[in-house]
């Protein structure tokens, strides 16, 4: 009989022996054993199969950071269910789409956003709605069972472990379908290339809704049998002393340059460290040479995305060279090519294509597009712009698909745009990155206006936030007569860029 794929089974081979050692610790002292991991997420496993959920349905999940949503996640890992996972921040407009083309048959959201999402879900037939609270609590504990015994699903190769959604760079989001054995040899390969042992302890201050905070830092803790301070958000203050304890730390660029401002964070809080990483979004040299610096450490940089969990990553031990994301993990291909798909040689600049078991299985409900982005030899085309050294080393030189990363959250301008264009008295918009100091980059809008009227900045930005999440919503808001366009009638975005950022 084949092994099961179940990533929830790969997870469970590296739990220490002694299942009562501690997994995690929140920020309020609270602490949770490995057995009650496993306890219960079997618990929760059985309520949902008993709510009628099966392999394969999708389970939509809007909650905020807690114990108790991280045994939901293992419960459907280990039913088989089709974990969808959203950003806490998405308002009405954005989940009313990522419900209909998802089609999940349990949606549990924080009870304060109950009556929308319950109305949504009536439109949609959605069967269930469930609450689960920052706290734990909500009605989806209701459904818990008293046996904590669960036959983990036996997941084949294609069985998908997850689906994300990717903003549309045409304004329609795609849903990204991620399998047990994306994630699983991922998070195999990462444990191993980033030395993590049962003696770990990871800072985890990342939300998880995202692949770094949920595959990333959660693949590494479990298939290692490592413990956890779990920090419901990352706050630089409240987060120093707790580095003395821990030994690991993942984070986007933001964190980093926000503990470089702490007062209190200095040489001696990173003296219990081994190991700083930073994702999500590119990292400054300036941060990287600041942070050596002043703590001793260099900084880990890799690249990954939603579509395909890490694809490089600087050596743990070796040469970490700043502006580079490093070599290509094992089990990875990483090639730089043409327009003609013809591999580049060292030191050219070309798109930056993917290969390996890591690479997501294609897009929910969309053949065609997944067709698209694939080439003929089984390579994903990122949409990033790429380039390698003669040593191996990958560096990000730019996106194709004009993608913004601020905070390290992803914002496609074309789903700004549109909504910005429906705007009374707007002729036409163009939604830009611009620098930022904390965030790397802001979302800029410049707008084109048909008739002189009285549309301000603080009215655009009052209407965007009604129908997107607040990382989003334009920073600022610059009117101009007209938008620059090339020969053929194309926005020049760079030119955009290069303009306003002077006005900054």
């Amino acid at each position: 009989m084949l092994e099961s794929r179940n990533l929830y089974s790969h997870y469970r081979k590296g739990f220490p022996k002694d299942l009562d050692s501690m997994l995690l610790e929140t920020d309020k002292g609270d602490n949770f054993s490995y057995k009650e991991a496993e306890s219960l997420s079997a618990k929760l496993a059985n309520g949902l199969k008993a709510l009628g959920i099966q392999p394969g349905d999708r389970v939509t999940v809007q909650v905020e950071k807690s114990p108790m949503a991280l045994w939901l996640y293992l419960a459907c890992l280990r039913g088989g269910f089709v974990f969808h996972p959203l950003n806490t921040a998405y308002k009405e407009h954005e989940l009313e789409y990522f419900l209909e083309n998802a089609s999940p048959s349990l949606v549990v959201c924080d009870p304060s956003l109950y009556d929308m999402v319950h109305k949504l879900s009536s439109r949609l037939m959605i069967k269930h709605v469930k609450t689960l609270s920052a706290e734990g609590q909500g009605s989806l504990l209701e459904i818990i069972s008293d046996d904590d015994c669960f036959e983990t699903f036996k997941a084949s190769k294609d069985s998908l472990a997850a689906l994300l959604y990717s903003s549309g760079t045409t304004g329609r989001p795609k849903g990204i379908m991620l399998t047990h054995e994306n994630l699983y040899t991922n998070a195999e390969t990462l444990t191993s290339y980033w030395g993590f042992t049962q003696n770990d302890r990871l800072l985890h201050a990342l939300p998880t809704f995202h692949v770094h905070g949920l595959f990333v830092a959660l693949g590494c803790v479990f298939c290692s049998g490592a413990s956890m301070r779990w920090l419901q958000s990352f706050d630089a203050k409240s987060v120093v002393p707790h580095l003395e304890e821990c030994t690991v730390m993942m984070g986007v660029p933001t964190y980093y340059t926000r503990l470089l401002k702490e007062e209190s964070f200095c040489r001696d809080s990173a003296s219990n460290m081994r190991l700083f990483i930073s994702g999500s979004a590119p990292l400054l040299e300036e941060t990287f040479n600041d942070f050596n610096e002043l703590t001793g450490h260099s900084i880990l940089e890799r690249y990954g995305m939603s579509e395909t969990n890490m694809n490089s990553s600087n050596p743990l031990v070796g040469e970490r060279i700043a502006g580079t994301v490093g070599l290509p993990l094992p089990g990875v291909e990483i090639r730089i090519t043409n327009e003609f798909n013809e591999a580049l040689p060292a030191d050219e600049i070309g798109n930056l294509q993917v290969k390996g078991k890591n690479v997501f299985k294609g897009y929910w409900q969309m053949p065609e597009k997944t067709v698209e982005d694939f080439t003929a030899d089984g390579f994903f085309n990122t949409g990033d712009k790429g380039v390698i050294d003669k040593k191996g080393y990958l560096a990000i030189v730019g996106r194709s698909k004009d993608m913004i990363i601020t905070g390290g959250l992803n914002v496609y301008p074309k789903e700004v745009e549109l909504l910005i264009d429906e705007i009374e008295g707007v002729q036409e918009s163009a939604v830009i990155g611009l620098p930022d100091e904390d965030f790397g980059e802001m979302v800029a809008a410049v707008i084109v206006m048909k008739i002189s009227n009285e549309l301000t900045e603080g009215k655009v930005q009052e209407i965007l936030k009604n129908l997107v999440a607040n990382f989003k919503v334009p920073k600022k808001i610059f009117f101009s007569q007209e938008l620059p366009r090339n020969a053929m009638s194309k926005v020049q975005k760079n030119i955009l860029r290069e303009s306003y950022s002077k006005k900054l």
